[in-house]
């Protein structure tokens, strides 16, 4: 009552890691709750926070998010490949980005420093984060061999895909249409870190993704 009567926009951050099922009571009362534990700058902690928060998806919405903590990007405890998957998932679920990096140093002209402006400042990948629909997205396809397929529908028709590779080796994922809830057989895709158009392409697409990493695609439907 007392934010409402502020006069101005406030925001509401539940932290509680979590422990009370904040999913069942804080959509409405705040506008993000820790679904999770504290992060930690390393590949095993993401994949935990990830494993976790990925279970609420159907509580999250404008208003309300499913916070699974901050980002770690830029710290040093994991790779390139790595902090791109860690922007990437956040992005798909719809959390919200609170950077956890010096951001004094991002600045610098240091090879470690543009890669954390490519990753952080990345407004493709961040649009589908703050994509208007408000879903938080979702595995629509996994493999026993650790790759999935996640898909997050958005609000101009189009779905940010985004094929995942956990395992330590390199593997090819292939993508298909009506598993991600396109609705056509075609589709108008683009490579958000590659920031580059390939085309129009029938049924599904694969490509070959790094140990650890992410190939993240942004597909328009083609009737």
């Amino acid at each position: 009552d007392a934010f409402a009567a502020a006069g101005r926009p406030m925001v509401l951050s539940i932290c509680e890691w979590g422990l009370n099922r904040p999913w069942e009571w804080a959509p409405g009362v705040g506008n993000l709750w820790r679904t999770t534990g504290d992060i930690q700058d390393r590949w095993s902690s993401v994949l935990t926070l990830v494993d976790l928060n990925v279970q609420y998806s159907h509580v999250a919405g404008p208003g309300g998010w499913n916070d699974p903590d901050m980002l770690e990007v830029g710290n040093g405890g994991m790779t390139p490949n790595e902090y791109r998957a860690h922007f990437s998932l956040w992005a798909m679920m719809a959390a919200p980005l609170n950077a956890g990096n010096d951001v004094r140093a991002m600045m610098d002209s240091t090879d470690a420093a543009k890669l954390v402006r490519e990753i952080l400042l990345n407004r493709e990948v961040i649009a589908v984060d703050q994509d208007s629909l408000g879903r938080q997205g979702m595995i629509v396809q996994a493999s026993p061999n650790e790759t999935q397929v996640w898909s997050k529908p958005l609000a101009d028709g189009s779905r940010a895909v985004l094929m995942f590779n956990r395992a330590g080796v390199s593997t090819t994922i292939t993508a298909d249409w009506g598993r991600v809830g396109l609705g056509a057989s075609r589709g108008k895709v683009r490579d958000l870190w590659a920031h580059t158009d390939l085309g129009v392409i029938e049924s599904r697409y694969a490509a070959t993704v790094p140990s650890h990493g992410v190939v993240m695609l942004r597909v328009w439907p083609v009737k």
